[in-house]
């Protein structure tokens, strides 16, 4: 049995919306599960309508759903809440996404679940978790970003304060959710019970930022913003050469003395600036300077040759567009070909990580409300309420 083929058989139930909760149920996806999307009636997920677009499909909407079905819903009608509790006593998995109050106000919560099938695994995914002050709050990724302090040491020094551009909350949280959620799984095999497994963006924050975290804590000391620098090593940044940009990463004294031979800098080694690491971080802004006047001599290319020649750490700072045309991106066969899952005028989909190259990905995206007769069907329902939720 291949990674993508671990949860065959499981049946998920994806109530989120946006990005942290499909992100989750994606996973479960690509690795086997059938994950039925369900989707408010009348316009389906939130990201559906956000642009880019692709034909008539939203780009976002794409990233995070391949691998699902799809059933319209209204779950604020009495008889589309039926229709959802007859799909809940068979499932698995449930993960929900429901803004403050609107699970206790609809008889959704995860004890409502619960008690209509004790095995399921409920998946609470929110900003800010479910506490008194918590639970009322609601959040988006840069919102959070904000609250958490990330923002407040992102960017160049003495620049704006500006957010991660990637979604880094909302998908880190969904893998925080799959985890918790394969966790719970295991547990089910032993004891025969379901759980309730939370994430929340807060937390995968303060996760993302453990070193700053525990640096704080030792030393009182805020984190800073520094650019494409770093708050432990020195020099590792970004430097200008003639044509373009590179990043150098150099973490032990041995590095930045094969640095400056190569660079015809021995002085720099016995300048007492820069005599360690400590010494390199205090006077960060001094090494730099000289760094950058050499560097901004010659190519990129000629750069990377040399540097790398003696081992070190370095990279182009490449655009999206030619990160992808990397050989070794190709080499890594990240991008899924349409074709192999029949997706007619598809867009290239990203495997995941943990799944090889050719594998996970068996689905497109689904049109809204695309399989609600089957989905339907399949929970018992006869003709005459099928045509009812679905006209």
């Amino acid at each position: 049995m291949t990674v993508a083929q671990t949860y065959q058989g499981l049946r998920v139930l994806d109530l989120g919306t946006n990005l942290a909760g499909p992100y989750a149920a994606m996973i479960l996806g690509d690795l086997g599960a059938d994950v039925v999307k369900i989707e408010r009636a009348p316009g389906g997920d939130d990201t559906r309508a956000l642009p880019p677009r692709w034909h008539d499909a939203a780009t976002v909407f794409l990233s995070v759903n391949r691998n699902k079905r799809s059933l319209r819903l209204d779950i604020r009608s009495v008889e589309g809440r039926d229709a959802l509790f007859k799909l809940v006593e068979r499932a698995d998995v449930i993960i929900e996404s429901f803004p403050p109050g609107l699970a206790a106000k609809l008889s959704l919560t995860a004890d409502d679940f619960r008690q209509r099938n004790p095995r399921v695994i409920v998946a609470s995914i929110s900003a800010f978790g479910d506490g008194p002050k918590g639970s009322a709050e609601p959040g988006y990724d840069a919102l959070v970003q904000a609250v958490s302090g990330m923002m407040s040491f992102t960017g160049e020094a003495g620049g704006a304060t500006v957010r991660l551009a990637p979604s880094v909350l909302d998908l880190s949280t969904g893998m925080w959710a799959a985890m918790g959620i394969m966790a719970a799984l295991a547990r089910r095999a032993e004891s025969g019970q379901g759980a309730h497994v939370q994430a929340a963006l807060l937390d995968s924050a303060f996760a993302l930022m453990c070193h700053q975290v525990e640096s704080f804590l030792a030393t009182g000391r805020l984190p800073e913003k520094l650019g494409s620098g770093a708050p432990s090593a020195a020099p590792y940044r970004v430097f200008r050469a003639v044509d373009g940009e590179f990043m150098l990463a150099t973490a032990t004294d041995a590095q930045f003395e094969r640095l400056c031979r190569s660079l015809g800098r021995d002085e720099l080694l016995s300048d007492p600036r820069f005599a360690g690491m400590n010494a390199r971080l205090e006077a960060r802004t001094e090494l730099d300077s000289i760094l950058a006047a050499c560097f901004a001599t010659r190519s990129v290319d000629a750069w990377l040759t040399q540097l790398a020649a003696i081992g070190l750490s370095v990279g182009r700072v490449n655009d999206l567009g030619q990160a992808l045309r990397t050989e070794i991106a190709e080499e890594r066969q990240l991008l899924v070909d349409p074709r192999s899952i029949g997706w007619t005028n598809g867009l290239p989909l990203l495997r995941l990580p943990i799944c090889s190259v050719g594998q996970g990905v068996h689905r497109p995206p689904p049109a809204l409300g695309e399989h609600s007769v089957e989905i339907l069907r399949e929970a018992g329902l006869d003709a005459a309420a099928i045509a009812r939720l679905t006209g």
